[in-house]
């Protein structure tokens, strides 16, 4: 294996998270990964050596993912991740499936624009910058974005949250 290959491959899991994010199913997710892979294979020597592999990747599949949602190729993601996919260390609990069904559901529920840059930040951990560069928008959109999908989410993980018991003595 080059040290090209090596370098493509080590990011391979994050793309898959991240697909699997957008789409909310594995089949399409992993279509949306091997084209990107083809995609940055092909096109390996456009690629600055010195400038961030990970964010020209997840730029080209950025760019897939919003060609094929334009063609209709694509629906916004309705089925909840597998629990594979978060690799989130939890206590094993049925409320801690509940839970992760409702930030699904809300994640769903986020304007494209906030859900792409609440992943890249939250889940995926790029920094401001490398999500500017992914989506191609200014810095200032990411921050902005990234307030207000926030907050939405906020809002609709509350609306979703049983309401406490209180104790009676």
């Amino acid at each position: 294996m080059s040290k090209t290959e090596a370098r493509i491959e080590e990011h391979i899991p994050s793309l898959r998270r991240y697909a699997r994010a957008l789409l909310g199913s594995r089949a399409p997710a992993d279509d949306l990964v091997q084209d990107t892979l083809e995609r940055a294979w092909g096109r390996f020597h456009l690629w600055r050596s010195g400038s961030d592999l990970r964010a020209w990747l997840f730029t080209i599949m950025h760019n897939l993912y919003v060609n094929q949602l334009r063609q209709g190729n694509y629906m916004p993601a309705t089925v909840p991740l597998d629990e594979e996919a978060w690799k989130v260390s939890v206590r094993a609990a049925q409320e801690d499936g509940l839970e992760m069904r409702d930030l699904m559901a809300a994640l769903n529920r986020l304007p494209e624009e906030f859900r792409e840059v609440v992943l890249l930040v939250g889940l995926e951990q790029l920094r401001y910058e490398e999500v500017a560069q992914v989506l191609d928008i200014p810095l200032g959109t990411v921050m902005s974005r990234l307030a207000r999908g926030r907050e939405r989410l906020r809002a609709l993980m509350s609306a979703t949250a049983p309401p406490t018991l209180r104790r009676i003595k």
